[in-house]
């Protein structure tokens, strides 16, 4: 009796140490671990995967532990449960969009101190002295980037430094609800063009191949322009009205002098960028011919900036520049998308998506266009890879159109569109991953949550608006 009363009394004092938020925390691995363990097409390397997966997501939404840390935890807790090799762990450095970021900061780091973000950040200010003028005029140029940049990666990476600079203007609250817009308009505004992400074009690609029908660039460009238009509009409006602090100068602080600066002829390093950047989006815009993708391209502008007496920055400023505990999260966390795949959980989630398109054949066409538009919005909560969703998703739903007789050019355009939603978890894009935790201009993942509950739905909702209008006057429809 009296060693159970000590033996209570060591575990009473852990127990009080325990918050209600830790409780929580805790009791939602326990039931993850009793969900995952109770799928029965699932083998035990897809089980542990599905777990860690969604401990990561728990984890980066509810805590402040660094969500690097979290990451790398859950791989190492992957590969000791004896679920895959370790080489999980090494080949994780290897990935595209790791050396994607490294060649992005540096470049990033040249762009600043060439003065080219200080100019442009000038060019908007000078206009307008109002913040939310400032910040459309930003929101506007990130736009148009969609335009010839095909690729959301290479315009957060260019984003990055005027971001940046316009964050000395601004306080440490308007910075973060910065760090949400600035990911946010980029991924509303790819579904303007055809060569917005690659995912469009793999997507076409299958179509072609499967049906023989396409769909040209000018034909999406008069269907997409228009919705990627509203739709970024009504996220930076959401997001302002939801995020921006209450009580802050709405006044931008530009001095005389820095408007006059504006009209300065550009500087020799400002040149040398201004060259550099062409060459990138060249490079980027003409992947299929050369064959080097966005990465590799973007590690050779990284190289031409720091060569030595004919570069604009130094090598070790050049590394300095690069966050990596970022790099090692994105590395990390890419692996546990990636895991998803190699121990077919992606595959078995497909499975059972796919029994319940084939209930509503012969189903209304309002019911059918809801359906896709579900599984496709929500696939980035589970396939974090934008072009891995296409490549899984587009097959299947293709052979879904064929089944039930509807246009197939259709269901890939609204699947596609769909798919460009990816606004929920950091790890969910690229381009949201350029902004989190990193230094003053980050966000956070529970404030990125609650846009998300907000704009999905509203996503959904214009999409079916813009079919039943727009879309079917000028001629898509199943």
């Amino acid at each position: 009796m009296e060693k159970r009363l000590e033996k209570q009394n060591l575990i009473k004092p852990w127990i009080n140490q325990l918050s209600t938020k830790s409780f929580v925390i805790i009791s939602i691995h326990v039931l993850l671990l009793v969900l995952t363990v109770s799928i029965d097409r699932l083998d035990y390397s897809g089980k542990i995967a599905l777990f860690a997966f969604l401990s990561a997501m728990t984890l980066w939404i509810t805590t402040k532990i660094p969500a690097g840390f979290v990451a790398i935890t859950l791989i190492m807790f992957i590969i000791m449960m004896n679920a895959a090799g370790t080489e999980l762990l090494y080949h994780s450095l290897s990935e595209q969009v790791v050396w994607l970021m490294i060649g992005s900061f540096i470049i990033g780091e040249a762009v600043k101190q060439s003065g080219l973000a200080e100019r442009l950040t000038r060019s908007v200010c000078r206009r307008s002295t109002k913040k939310s003028s400032v910040l459309f005029g930003i929101g506007s140029v990130f736009f148009a980037s969609a335009f010839f940049i095909p690729s959301t990666s290479g315009r957060a990476a260019l984003s990055r430094p005027i971001v940046n600079q316009l964050g000395e203007k601004l306080s440490t609250k308007e910075q973060r609800v910065l760090a949400i817009i600035t990911p946010v308009l980029i991924l509303m505004s790819t579904s303007a063009t055809l060569i917005g992400a690659g995912s469009h074009l793999i997507g076409v690609s299958l179509l072609e191949s499967t049906s023989g029908q396409t769909i040209s660039y000018l034909k999406w460009f008069l269907w997409g322009v228009p919705f990627a238009l509203v739709v970024t509009l009504v996220s930076f409006f959401i997001i302002k009205w939801c995020l921006w602090p209450k009580g802050e100068t709405t006044e931008m602080d530009v001095k005389p002098e820095e408007k006059t600066m504006q009209r300065n002829q550009l500087c020799g390093g400002e040149k040398k960028t201004l060259i550099l950047i062409s060459f990138l989006i060249a490079g980027w815009m003409t992947e299929t011919i050369h064959g080097f993708d966005i990465a590799f391209i973007t590690m050779i502008g990284a190289i031409l900036v720091m060569i030595p007496k004919y570069g604009i920055i130094r090598w070790k400023e050049g590394l300095a520049a690069v966050s990596w505990s970022l790099i090692l999260f994105v590395a990390a966390a890419t692996a546990l998308g990636k895991v998803l795949v190699d121990t077919g959980v992606v595959h078995w989630i497909e499975n059972e998506m796919l029994h319940v398109l084939n209930l509503f054949v012969g189903a209304p066409d309002w019911l059918i266009v809801f359906i896709i538009l579900v599984v496709t919005v929500t696939s980035h909560l589970y396939i974090t890879s934008h072009t891995t969703r296409a490549i899984i998703f587009i097959p299947s739903l293709l052979m879904f159109s064929e089944t039930i007789g509807v246009n197939p050019v259709a269901v890939v355009f609204l699947s596609l569109i769909g798919m460009n939603y990816c606004v929920t978890f950091p790890v969910s894009s690229k381009a949201l991953l350029f902004f989190y935790e990193e230094g003053d201009i980050s966000y956070d993942a529970s404030n990125l949550l609650k846009m998300s509950a907000i704009l999905m739905p509203l996503y959904i909702l214009l999409m079916m608006l813009f079919y039943f209008s727009y879309w079917q006057w000028v001629g898509m429809g199943l």
